[in-house]
């Protein structure tokens, strides 16, 4: 159980995430102080910020978390790979095996890797889910329309599929039409695979008749941390998957943040794609 009275430590990294969080946060009257990650925190809350620290300053973060003592900390936002130089030089400075281990491994690893740092220190970790729901999709509608009959068997293909890939870290999402899958995303991300999406599924040129009941389905991995990963769509998402030929989205209700929730919706309505929160499984 989380102290309601002790303040939340919002660790901001880039994009808007951070700034809608600590608005849900402020809503609920909820206390929190703000760390910045530097060279990633966006303007809005770096002028918000009651520290600011380096991206792979371990030592520096655990001192003013030490001294804060928060009721739990509140990853937000993104943050690249860093450069070479910069892993070296965090290779001198960090002392902890497993950190040192992770630097050679991926993104998610090293994630994993800090979390399990900040719980050894004693503190708690909160995902974004957990402190501000009301930024997640719902379960059912969100908007005007409703899939037809071929929009469902394609999310149940990308259901199915996504769920299968699951032990293979491949990605989040799939562009599906029936019971073929048109692209899966992997690194590049959803607006990439997106693009993808578009060129396979508008041929030629990207711009000839879509397979009818395409569907972009995104939903966490199956034993996903969303503490480190929480699938996210926005008003961009929907906009990319219109040109890809999209009749609409299928999200995992509960377990996916819809940045900017009515102009999302907005998005969704104007351009004649639904817009569905989807059971995730446990």
């Amino acid at each position: 159980m989380v102290d309601p009275a002790r303040p939340l430590a919002l660790v901001a990294g880039a994009g808007r995430l951070p700034e809608l969080v600590a608005a849900s946060l402020d809503r609920a009257r909820r206390p929190f102080r703000v760390l910045a990650v530097r060279g990633f925190t966006e303007r809005a809350m770096r002028r918000r910020a009651d520290a600011v620290v380096d991206l792979l300053d371990i030592p520096g973060t655990l001192r003013i978390l030490k001294d804060w003592a928060p009721a739990a900390v509140v990853p937000a936002g993104g943050v690249t790979r860093p450069s070479p130089a910069a892993l070296l030089n965090a290779a001198h400075a960090v002392r902890n095996r497993d950190i040192l281990k992770s630097l050679a491994g991926g993104d998610d690893r090293l994630l994993r890797a800090v979390l399990s740092l900040l719980e050894e220190n004693g503190h708690r970790v909160l995902g974004v889910h957990e402190v501000a729901p009301d930024l997640l999709g719902r379960p059912g509608r969100l908007g005007r329309l409703a899939p037809d009959a071929d929009a469902a068997l394609s999310i149940a293909t990308g259901r199915a599929m996504l769920g299968a890939l699951s032990p293979f870290d491949v990605g989040q999402a799939a562009v599906v039409a029936a019971e073929r899958i048109i692209a899966v995303e992997g690194p590049e991300g959803t607006d990439r695979m997106l693009a993808r999406a578009r060129a396979l599924n508008r041929k030629p040129f990207g711009r000839g008749t879509p397979a009818k009941g395409t569907v972009l389905v995104k939903l966490p991995k199956l034993g996903q941390d969303l503490r480190i990963d929480l699938p996210a769509i926005g008003p961009r998402t929907v906009r990319r998957a219109a040109e890809a030929g999209c009749a609409g989205l299928a999200i995992g209700a509960g377990h996916t943040l819809v940045i900017d929730g009515p102009e999302t919706v907005a998005a969704a309505d104007a351009a004649g794609l639904f817009l569905i929160g989807v059971e995730v499984a446990p």
